[in-house]
């Protein structure tokens, strides 16, 4: 049983950050024992969720989630179908993009599993994204997270206490996290470690057995792992995090090749979503947009078709985020009318007309597209957006009513109806939704200001009375106990 949910955490996070160590040992040198339960009796399903909702929340209080529909949908899909085509295809898993340059994927506690931009931007082709998420949903359906807590369950709590504080100083200084905890838990950090490099090779085999059976090039995986080690020497200090955290061994790549080699050879086009994203990805995480600019003005009669098609999409994705909203539209207009079955680029053109003001136009392309696209997620948040701009929250409302369960659960979601509810003149149905918002980012005391702002509120009648004392007394405790293990 889970006793204390950051001392778990804690030691997960030190297996994430140490499995790379000693990378010139062979995993194959080890005799390693079959450490923990496989039966899941450890840690039940439902407190393995709630460790994974916290896991996730205290990343979003410390990095920058990518909250862009369109793109969460993408690693949704291509996240679902691996999962689908799994060992254990039952398992709950929630995928998501980081807004961070540098080249690292994660799994985390309850099927939690990141994607940084900068690794979706240096992949080059889809296969090679789908082996590094293929790797990471293998760590979840082996077990390898159980093995870890069962090793956690053995520390003594001023360890577990200590290993966690020097986790949370990492957030600020990596380098002194790593001191501190080798300083207090070296022997059991070497333990993690010989076994997580064991781990590190059936999430390779289980992997690529995934990623072939979804149709993906299993070639992809050693061809990506490789070429990141030989980049990594240019890198000196500056290695990828990946590699920190996934050790890539010559033997290793070369098990790998020979896996994939048992494979019959063929052809896997990239989706138009991989484009896509890229593309934004590529124009939203950039801090040099002239250089994006260029890269883009480049490929414009560069590659096939749909390679060309995407460049356009990018140049007019930097002229909308520098607010040339006329060379934009000229871009994303033609785009349109050839591709008349991608929402994508009505989108694009939606955007551009709402962002310059011109919200009939921006209302009309919404309206259109969601009548060729009923069921387009993306379409509506922003056209609900675009209502909020307007003045019309009624309508908003209306359109919210109609998204699917699992968006409702997002923080855009909160936030969104927060608005809604305060342009109804529902001030405090408007601080609740804020503070669940908060909640949702792992900002526990904001979202306690939030519930005594909307106790103060007018218009407070007694079953949301009872509902807000309920979720204060809940953000309460929770804030108490994650101060206590500090």
């Amino acid at each position: 049983m889970i006793k204390n949910t950051a001392k778990f955490f804690a030691a997960y996070l030190v297996l994430a950050t140490y499995s790379a160590a000693a990378l010139d040992l062979e995993p194959e040198k080890f005799n390693l024992p079959d450490i923990g339960d496989s039966s899941g009796t450890l840690i039940s399903p439902v407190q393995e969720q709630e460790l994974g909702e916290a896991f996730f929340r205290s990343l979003n209080s410390q990095i920058d989630i990518n909250q862009d529909v369109e793109i969460q949908e993408y690693i949704e899909t291509i996240g679902n179908k691996l999962v689908a085509n799994s060992d254990s295809p039952g398992n709950p898993f929630h995928f998501f993009v980081v807004n961070d340059n540098a080249i690292n994927a994660f799994a985390g506690p309850g099927g939690f599993i990141g994607v940084n931009s900068g690794l979706i931007l240096t992949t080059e082709a889809e296969s090679e994204l789908a082996s590094v998420m293929a790797h990471e949903i293998a760590h979840v359906t082996q077990r390898h997270l159980y093995r870890a807590f069962e090793a956690a369950s053995r520390l003594s709590i001023p360890t577990a206490a200590a290993t966690l504080a020097a986790i949370l100083l990492g957030t600020q200084s990596p380098e002194l996290a790593q001191a501190a905890i080798v300083a207090v838990q070296a022997s059991s950090i070497q333990f993690q470690i010989d076994f997580t490099r064991d781990n590190e090779m059936e999430a390779d085999r289980v992997g690529m057995q995934t990623l072939a059976n979804s149709k993906y090039d299993p070639r992809s995986m050693p061809i990506f792992f490789e070429r990141l080690q030989q980049s990594s020497r240019y890198y000196g200090r500056g290695i990828p995090e990946f590699l920190r955290t996934h050790p890539v061994t010559s033997s290793r790549i070369s098990d790998t090749r020979g896996r994939a080699e048992k494979y019959p050879y063929q052809q896997y086009p990239d989706s138009l979503g991989y484009l896509i994203t890229q593309a934004k990805l590529r124009v939203s995480t950039s801090h040099d947009l002239s250089a994006v600019q260029d890269y883009f003005k480049i490929r414009i009669n560069q590659g096939t078709i749909q390679q060309r098609a995407i460049a356009r999409y990018g140049l007019g994705l930097v002229y909308l985020k520098q607010q040339q909203f006329n060379e934009a539209a000229a871009l994303f207009k033609p785009l349109m009318t050839e591709y008349p079955e991608q929402t994508h680029y009505v989108t694009a053109m939606a955007k551009t007309a709402q962002e310059s003001r011109d919200y009939p136009a921006a209302l009309d392309l919404y309206k259109k597209a969601l009548f060729q696209f009923p069921g387009n997620t993306a379409l509506k948040m922003d056209y609900i957006s675009t209502l909020l701009k307007i003045g019309k929250p009624e309508e908003a409302r209306e359109i919210m009513l109609l998204l699917p369960p699992k968006i409702k659960q997002s923080a855009l979601y909160l936030k969104l109806l927060a608005q809604i509810s305060s342009d109804l003149q529902q001030p405090a149905e408007s601080h609740r939704h804020l503070a669940e918002y908060y909640y949702k980012l792992g900002q526990n005391e904001a979202a306690i200001i939030q519930i005594k702002l909307a106790q103060k509120a007018a218009g407070l009648n007694q079953h949301l009375s009872a509902i807000l004392d309920e979720r204060l007394a809940f953000f309460i405790n929770e804030e108490r106990e994650r101060k206590l293990n500090r």
